[in-house]
């Protein structure tokens, strides 16, 4: 059964707030900011109900990503409401994904990150708050380009320290304070993340 129809201005704002508050707001990425104010983030909701659907959704926004400019486009936000709503379907998905950026020649151009209202790190039980850094409003496939990712690593090259922060600052913020953060209850500059112990 689908979840309930919402209009695609509803599950752009939802997403838009995620990304500023929670994602932009606790610094989750720091690469994140620079598109979103430059307008660059291209947001595309799909109304696929099945896997093949989203396949060929995926299929065009590739092709669409790895022939714009990147000075209007960056990255792509294909976010689909209405398909992949279990998480580990959702997770069994990300090979197809991969395999199309194969067959369209664009593994090593673009790269497919994902974000869940379920995520769920390995090892991690599903109500850790820590699984919360890739919780997004509806399922979500980003479509980014390997340059830009390049160019991020090399401005931050310690990568591993923004996961670890995330986590720390995740356990701070608790469960609570997610959700009254997305609500624009709490400010995300109050936030700082504590060193573990």
């Amino acid at each position: 059964m689908s979840p309930r129809r919402v209009t695609n201005e509803q599950v752009i704002a939802a997403t838009t707030n995620w990304l500023e508050k929670a994602v932009i707001g606790l610094n989750l990425c720091p690469f994140a900011k620079a598109v979103h104010v430059k307008q660059q983030v291209r947001y595309v909701v799909s109304e696929a109900e099945t896997p093949e659907e989203l396949v060929e959704v995926l299929r065009q926004e590739l092709e669409v990503l790895a022939e714009a400019n990147p000075e209007k486009t960056e990255t792509t936000l294909l976010i689909h409401p209405y398909v992949l709503n279990d998480f580990l379907d959702f997770n069994d998905f990300l090979d197809v994904a991969d395999a199309l950026l194969e067959e369209l020649d664009l593994d090593g151009i673009l790269q497919i990150a994902n974000f869940h209202p379920d995520y769920q790190f390995a090892d991690s039980e599903p109500g850790d708050i820590e699984n919360y850094t890739n919780r997004s409003p509806y399922p979500t496939l980003h479509l980014l380009r390997e340059e830009s990712i390049d160019r991020a690593v090399d401005a931050f090259p310690d990568a591993a320290a923004i996961f670890d922060r995330n986590m720390a600052m995740m356990r701070k913020l608790g469960h609570e304070g997610w959700y009254d953060l997305l609500d624009g209850k709490l400010d995300p500059a109050s936030v700082k993340p504590e060193q573990d112990q």
